[in-house]
């Protein structure tokens, strides 16, 4: 009898197994490559890693018309929430804190202004206002406006601070950007950039610091087959609500609307999820 259980006892040993890990579905984002670790204590679960993504490292293939080639997704964007570098001096956990003035010097030249540009240097401001992330920490972002809507746009940002509404950045956007390589991955929350609007050869509204582009990847642009940022397909579906997504009455809207300006949302075409405008245009 004492044979016979062990007999038992071995064969029940020698089948027991770790089930083998179900193959990775596809879906409708590309997944970057992830390298195994082998781990030396099993019994140990390993500690997840947090997915990274590198902003503007990867170069997108063109399309005839110059843009970039719309792209699926990648995996790690498709529920965005990239943490904030703090390019100025976070203002800590507290009330919204924002300042104007003349643009200085300094900020002109790393700015797209040139005499050129169809506003004057004295006519735009430089702005600091507080931000919630995505990393729900308060920022201090940057901002240049035209000077007759300095005062109004930082109200906006009050009440988008104060709802935690989150921006990923908010910065001034450099010379480089405007010829640069398209990435399609860009998040900034920004107003004025010196350039045409897009597929025109007329001044942006935002040549004027007269519009604001609202957390662009979570909120594209859309005409035809052309989606900018080029990666953020994903952000088409709007019934699938993410973090950052501008919505139909919410504070974004609500804000923006309280100061006279539209939204590109509410055009036939392009539909411009992101722009909001003094200009309507």
């Amino acid at each position: 009898m004492l044979r016979v259980l062990v007999f038992v006892a071995l064969l029940l040993g020698g089948c027991s197994s770790t089930p083998a890990k179900p193959p990775a579905t596809s879906s409708e984002t590309s997944v970057s490559s992830v390298t195994p670790t082998t781990s030396t204590a099993p019994a140990t679960p390993a500690t997840p890693v947090a997915p990274q993504w590198t902003v503007g490292a990867t170069p997108l293939p063109l399309r005839p018309d110059g843009f970039g080639q719309v792209l699926p997704t990648p995996a790690v964007l498709v529920n965005r929430a990239l943490p904030t570098a703090d390019l100025l001096p976070p203002p800590g956990d507290g009330p919204y804190r924002s300042t104007a003035s003349a643009v200085p010097a300094d900020v002109l030249a790393r700015s797209t202004w040139s005499p050129s540009c169809p506003v004057a240097a004295g006519d735009l401001r430089y702005l600091t206002m507080s931000f919630r992330g995505f990393d729900n920490r308060a920022h201090t972002g940057e901002m240049i406006v035209n000077a007759r809507v300095a005062a109004a746009v930082t109200r906006v940002f009050q009440h988008v601070y104060e709802a935690g509404f989150p921006l990923e950045e908010m910065r001034v956007v450099a010379p480089a950007e405007l010829s640069a390589p398209p990435t399609g991955d860009g998040n900034n929350t920004t107003s004025f950039v010196c350039r045409s609007a897009i597929g025109q050869t007329r001044w942006s509204a935002h040549a004027y610091g007269l519009a604001v582009d609202v957390n662009p990847f979570c909120n594209p642009y859309l005409r035809g087959d052309l989606v900018l940022p080029e990666l953020a397909t994903s952000y088409l579906d709007r019934g699938y609500v993410r973090p950052g997504m501008v919505e139909p009455g919410d504070v974004v809207v609500r804000s923006f609307a309280a100061i006279g300006w539209s939204w590109g949302a509410e055009w036939k075409s392009p539909k411009d999820l992101q722009h909001f405008t003094a200009t309507g245009d």
